[in-house]
């Protein structure tokens, strides 16, 4: 490791005086002002990953659903893994190190993680599409450069397409080709055998309407388009030729407002889609004949996608295990038809897309999705072989595998993947004969709301059992149960965000009717923990007006709606 070259090139990606950025699940985001120096610091840290595990690491360059001014950077592991918990603490360090400390804190990486510095690395590097990623990228080579690494820059793509080149690198070409051409080619011939296979179908013409966001998808979908033509026709929009990355459109948007996006018409019950700024989430919606916009997210897919799959396995006859991966945020709906209907397990995680990854990977196919719309599904290497021995089945369960395998193959097990996810999903509802409105239908949404509230340290709330129960401070959980307990089908959380300072409260009940009853859980625990105001005689529930409309709730300074 060459010092005095690393100093002298870091000096060229100064960081600026009394700026503090922490590592989290969506790796560094911030202004992309900021972020050279950051972005340099990356380049060595993943050239000094690369050395210890022996495999090619990616580096993606992408801010996400985030604003077009803002950027970030985040590191994919090996087999296109979320970066390692311990390396996350190290790109902190490293990030927010000051000059002087450069050389010491990269001998501690080293030797704590016991480095071979001799050893060759191999860095691929991938970028969105915002204005600044460009120049971003660069000082992410150079520090993989510095270091004596090796790179291949991949130039735009969607973080998830970075994510299966890395997997493909480094399992020797068994996932896939490493190249956007292998990528278009084994999703697409997997979704074209697919629709081949579908007898009916809930449409009889298969065509889409697609938010790109303004963003990378939408260069990525049309220059794959082309090779799924004959299964599915998209129409694109928010596809970057005007507008800004991420504004009034995009997945988050669309989940967050529950709208459609600026720029689409949609007519009744058209099926439409919204990808994020990188294409890593995906949600659907339509608006049915009365007018009224239908969101159908994450929870929704999952429960498509996994009951989809339990009927293969039950066609094909292999005792199997499948479970549902979910967070604390999944509607309550959504599990209960999984386990009582459909009879799938389902288990529950932390927030954050590496806690579902994790956990999924316990299962022979685990399926995962955040109600964001980030999510797919994993497949053991026995489900893989039971397919590859189909041939020894009769006639219908042989089929049912051929499913199977292409339904594998369609998928991007290395992170969720909206144009992977979208084709997944138009492939089961032309197998399923479905309709977007029968698939809406399979079961109900409870009533829920979602609560920011800022505070000054969100470490007050500290939580257990994957974030449903409080730990403290002493009394919050007795009063959310005292609330919950009262009502049907209901159930709230109070949870620390994982990167800001705010306070995430979430709560559901069984009917739009108790609408106030929801605000009454918000308001009722938060009261006890933060000593919102009220007027002298007069409780924080009274604050809120009769039919538990919001507007004197965002009066207090206390609070964001969201």
């Amino acid at each position: 490791m060459d010092l005095g070259a690393i100093t002298k090139y870091s000096a060229l990606h100064a960081k600026p005086s009394g700026l503090v950025l922490q590592y989290g699940t969506a790796g560094f985001r911030t202004k992309a002002e900021h972020l050279d120096h950051v972005m340099f610091r990356m380049g060595l840290l993943a050239a000094l990953r690369s050395k210890q595990t022996k495999s090619t690491v990616g580096v993606m360059v992408t801010a996400s659903h985030n604003p077009e001014e803002d950027n970030g950077v985040k590191l994919v592991d090996p087999l296109g893994e979320m970066l390692a918990p311990s390396w996350e603490e190290h790109a902190t360090c490293l990030a927010n190190a000051e000059e002087q400390d450069m050389q010491r804190v990269l001998i501690d990486i080293s030797e704590k993680e016991a480095v071979n510095l001799q050893q060759d690395a191999f860095v691929v590097v991938g970028r969105d599409t915002r204005p600044s990623s460009e120049k971003l990228s660069q000082s992410v080579m150079d520090g993989v450069t510095v270091l004596g690494g090796q790179f291949h820059d991949y130039g735009l793509l969607t973080t998830p397409q970075l994510h299966y080149m890395v997997y493909c690198r480094n399992t020797g070409g068994r996932y896939g080709k490493a190249t956007l051409e292998g990528y278009y080619q084994k999703l697409s011939k997997a979704f074209v055998e697919l629709i081949k296979q579908a007898s009916c179908s809930g449409d009889e013409y298969r065509s889409l309407k697609v938010d790109c966001a303004n963003g990378i998808g939408a260069l990525k979908l049309r220059e794959m388009e082309h090779y799924f033509s004959q299964g599915l026709s998209v129409q694109l929009f928010n596809d970057g030729s005007k507008g800004k990355l991420n504004h009034l459109c995009g997945a988050d948007f669309v989940k967050s407002h529950q709208k459609p996006p600026q720029g689409m018409e949609i007519k009744s019950n058209e099926r439409c889609c919204s990808f994020d700024g990188d294409a890593d989430r995906i949600v659907y919606y339509y608006h049915d004949a009365d007018g009224h916009f239908h969101l159908i997210d994450g929870d929704k897919i999952a429960t498509l996608i996994s009951s989809f799959l339990k009927e293969l396995l039950m066609e094909i006859g292999e005792n199997l295990n499948i479970g549902v991966v979910q967070t604390a945020y999944a509607n309550g709906s959504s599990t209960r038809y999984l386990e009582e209907v459909m009879k799938v397990p389902v288990y529950c995680t932390k927030t954050g897309v590496k806690h579902l990854h994790h956990k999924a990977q316990e299962f022979d196919i685990g399926v995962y999705f955040e109600a964001n719309g980030h999510g797919t599904a994993l497949f053991s290497t026995a489900v893989e072989m039971k397919i590859k021995q189909s041939e020894q089945l009769e006639e219908k369960k042989r089929k049912a595998a051929k499913m199977l395998e292409n339904i594998i193959d369609l998928f991007n097990q290395a992170a969720g993947d909206a144009i992977s996810d979208m084709l997944v999903i138009e492939a089961i509802l032309a197998l399923k004969g479905l309709t977007v409105q029968q698939w809406d239908a399979l079961y109900t949404d409870l009533p829920n709301r979602q609560l920011k509230v800022q505070v000054a340290d969100r470490r007050v709330i500290s939580t257990t059992n994957a974030e449903r129960q409080a730990v403290t401070p002493p009394g919050l959980q007795e009063a959310i149960n005292d609330l919950v307990k009262k009502y049907k089908l209901s159930r709230a959380f109070v949870r620390p965000s994982g990167t800001e300072d705010v306070v995430r409260v979430y709560a559901e009940a069984d009917s739009q009717g108790s609408r106030l009853v929801i605000w009454i859980f918000i308001i009722c625990p938060l009261h006890i923990l933060f000593k919102v105001p009220a007027k002298p005689g007069q409780s924080t529930v009274s604050a809120l007006n009769r039919d538990g409309d919001i507007c004197q709730l965002r009066s207090l300074s206390h609070f964001r709606v969201e």
